[in-house]
């Protein structure tokens, strides 16, 4: 039986890929500029290549460490959308201490 797919992408290709996931060959690379894959998880929708605010958007969340892998509910769960809500987060974020990624999946800021 083969394993489930998972995605990866290239944020300088603004590119994804869904390919299965093998733990003894960790490190993929893109078809189109050889750079390195990020493997993002099971439940990633990738945006559209022309939506530039929507990579930068998840390049912060990758950067963060967040991904997005299945919860036990179903999806991922929160995670921004807008450069004005990962703004808001980070901020957050600063004033109290929190780390980053919890907080760009903070649903509401308080």
């Amino acid at each position: 039986m083969g394993h489930a797919k998972t995605s990866y992408v290239c944020l300088p290709c603004r590119a994804s890929y869904k390919q299965g996931y093998d733990r003894d060959r960790p490190h993929r690379v893109c078809p189109r500029c050889a750079e390195p894959l990020i493997h993002v998880g099971s439940a990633f929708a990738a945006p559209s290549r022309r939506d530039t605010e929507a990579w930068r958007v998840l390049s912060v969340l990758l950067h963060a460490g967040v991904r997005f892998h299945k919860s036990c509910c179903g999806g991922p769960g929160y995670r921004p959308r807008t450069l004005r809500e990962v703004r808001e987060r980070a901020a957050y974020a600063r004033r109290t201490g929190e780390p980053l990624a919890r907080a760009l999946v903070r649903h509401e800021v308080p």
